[in-house]
């Protein structure tokens, strides 16, 4: 598959599912993400009809359908009644993902106060192994995304946002139904930056990698590619280099600046020397 292909977009909670479905087939975008969390894609509005014309929309265009958790929902949840409604939520993403034919599952780590880090990530780590469990039975595929890097003086801090810490989770759960998602944007505000995440990480277990720009060692922002700093062509060189044959996901700005932006990242991974036919 070309690599232009092999890159995809993430509609989040931008338009409706059908009309997303819709929209990628017209474009010849064959990945998509979706967030089943607000309004007309809230994941109770899909009944047994709508969820069947879903799959069939996808499966008819040749489209394969991520899901995507809400990172504002802490899978670090300790307090009573609240970590209940959290292995529910995390639950219905699976129960719905056969229905709707998805492909892959994006959740996060949780996040924490500061002081309470140690007790949020021992959370986070059983939920996750909760719901990778229970993903297995529904033969559902969880991919575990590195976050994003907060101020030093922020309340709260996301979990996972550093090589050290995203490994502290996917080194203690050994599943066929769990891989990562990497973004490289996220890698790009910590030392480690994309070079260091690319060569640590073993990229069998790479599921999907998500693209957008910003800038190094900054704030978190989702730019279009070429607005930042973020060396593309060295990215895709690097992560090409270690078999990664999955699929990618833009995510930044509106759908008409994620479409664009497949032909500059496409330019960008030519001009290193990437194979990208």
């Amino acid at each position: 598959m070309k690599l232009r292909e092999r890159i995809g977009i993430d509609l989040g909670r931008r338009v409706r599912l059908e009309e997303g479905i819709e929209w990628a087939a017209k474009n010849d975008i064959r990945y998509i993400d979706i967030q089943l969390d607000t309004a007309q894609n809230a994941v109770t509005t899909f009944d047994a009809k709508r969820a069947a014309g879903v799959r069939a929309a996808a499966e008819r265009h040749g489209i394969q359908i991520g899901l995507h958790t809400l990172s504002a929902v802490n899978v670090a949840e300790y307090s009573p009644y609240v970590a209940d409604a959290v292995d529910e939520y995390l639950k219905s993403y699976v129960d719905i993902y056969p229905r709707l034919g998805a492909s892959w599952m994006v959740v996060h780590a949780g996040y924490h106060f500061g002081s309470d880090r140690g007790l949020r990530m021992e959370a986070g780590l059983e939920r996750l192994k909760r719901i990778v469990g229970y993903a297995e039975k529904k033969n559902a595929l969880i991919l575990l995304e590195n976050l994003n890097k907060e101020p030093e003086d922020a309340e709260v801090h996301y979990l996972a946002h550093t090589l050290e810490e995203w490994r502290y989770y996917f080194e203690k759960i050994s599943s066929p139904a769990l891989k990562l998602s990497f973004t490289v944007n996220h890698a790009h505000l910590v030392p480690e930056g994309v070079e260091g995440f690319a060569d640590a990480l073993d990229f069998a277990m790479v599921g999907e990698v998500r693209l957008a720009d910003c800038f190094r060692n900054g704030h978190e922002v989702h730019l279009r590619p070429g607005a930042g700093d973020l060396d593309f062509g060295n990215m895709f060189r690097r992560v090409e280099a270690k078999g990664f044959r999955g699929h990618y996901t833009n995510a930044f700005g509106t759908l008409e600046d994620m479409l664009a932006a497949r032909d500059y990242l496409v330019d960008r991974a030519r001009e290193a020397g990437v194979k990208i036919e």
